[in-house]
């Protein structure tokens, strides 16, 4: 009795908790030494050879150190049969998905491919319309969006742009949020009559609007200095319990924690 009156206490504590620590791994000696390397690595590069160099860098730990650790956010409803108000946290990346060290580092948008592969490998998984919704309302830094015009899937643009919000977050620090359209999983990804789409949806105005509606219109492929990969860890915590995403995305009632459209279906990119 007196082995499980301590675990239940430290359940508790680390679900109710505010941050989680992610097991990633510890960078590799053969990682570049900073996203500066990767990005002249990259200057003439495509989305595939940009998105498998990224892919060995990140999985191989070359990531900041404050990637490490995802932070809570909340949400809520009530049951409409029984007027019971269900309420559920889970837990995300603080930042857009970056590579580099903490004294030289980049985020780096990718094709939902390469980040259905990411988050795979880190028991992850990526946000829907919803989810990218209250990350913003919880966000402790918000920035307003700064469209680019020129040479928009180049990486010299994507790295132009890190550089534009890093100068605009003036080393702020906490959940931030408004500076990417995220990739998101969407019903309407798997229902599109166009194969090989990808969802994106956000890019949030200091007004709370989004910029981007939720849109499937691009092809897989397609990656741009806008998009941005926002990882969410796998486990949901509805009313206390532990649950995993997928669980709670088929569950007719808790599926609204998470997802706002008619079909909540589509939990991975193929």
């Amino acid at each position: 009795m007196k082995f499980f009156a301590l675990l239940i206490p430290a359940f508790f504590l680390f679900s109710c908790s505010g941050t989680r620590r992610m097991d990633w791994p510890v960078r590799s000696s053969d990682a570049a030494t900073g996203a500066t390397h990767f990005y002249e690595q990259v200057a003439a590069s495509k989305w595939r050879e940009r998105d498998s160099l990224a892919k060995i860098e990140i999985m191989g730990g070359n990531i900041p150190s404050f990637l490490r650790k995802f932070v809570r956010v909340n949400t809520e409803m009530t049951d409409s049969a029984t007027g019971k108000t269900i309420r559920a946290h889970y837990f995300v990346a603080p930042d857009y998905l970056a590579l580099g060290t903490d004294e030289d580092w980049a985020r780096i948008p990718l094709t939902p491919m390469a980040a259905q592969v990411i988050a795979d490998r880190f028991s992850c998984f990526l946000p829907t319309r919803k989810m990218v919704n209250d990350i913003y309302a919880q966000a402790k830094v918000k920035l307003a969006p700064v469209p680019m015009y020129a040479f928009r899937d180049s990486s010299v643009t994507m790295w132009q742009h890190h550089l534009i919000i890093e100068g605009q977050r003036k080393g702020r620090k906490g959940l931030i949020a408004g500076i990417k359209k995220d990739v998101v999983l969407s019903g309407k990804v798997s229902r599109d009559t166009r194969p090989d789409r990808e969802a994106i949806y956000g890019w949030h105005k200091l007004d709370g609007k989004p910029i981007q509606p939720l849109y499937t219109g691009h092809i897989n492929w397609w990656v741009d200095y806008s998009h941005g990969i926002r990882l969410v860890y796998k486990t949901i915590w509805v009313d206390g319990k532990a649950m995993d995403y997928a669980e709670v995305f088929k569950h007719p009632v808790y599926s609204k924690l998470v997802c706002d459209e008619e079909w909540c279906d589509f939990v991975r990119y193929p």
